[in-house]
């Protein structure tokens, strides 16, 4: 079973954590499944980028990247090249290492 080791962020986890998750099992999923609360405004429909990570290890195991989520990063804040959402990298038998932004665009959240 993979591991997902998330680096501290003062909101979701501030000392970091580590959590097993299945094969096959978004990002997201897995963390929400570990009470690890990563927003998901659009309730991980790959419709807004409030889920954006960025994988520091382990990017090219995780699934293919598809248009829609291509065009929704663009907007996302932080962006680095291994960014990915969370609900959209789907997790193969690879350990990764994930850090959430410190920041989201989530208007719901802001206003």
């Amino acid at each position: 079973m993979p591991i997902i080791r998330i680096l501290p962020h003062a909101e979701y986890c501030p000392n970091g954590a580590e959590v097993k998750a299945d094969t096959g099992t978004s990002v997201c999923e897995a963390l929400l499944e570990n009470k690890i609360n990563i927003e998901h405004a659009c309730d991980m429909v790959a419709a807004c980028t409030t889920c954006h990570v960025i994988v520091r290890e382990g990017f090219p195991s995780l699934g293919e990247m598809q248009e829609v989520e291509e065009d929704l990063l663009d907007r996302a804040w932080g962006l680095e090249p291994n960014s990915r959402l969370s609900c959209q990298a789907i997790i193969s038998n690879k350990d990764i290492v994930i850090e959430i932004p410190k920041y989201s665009i989530n208007h719901a959240k802001e206003g």
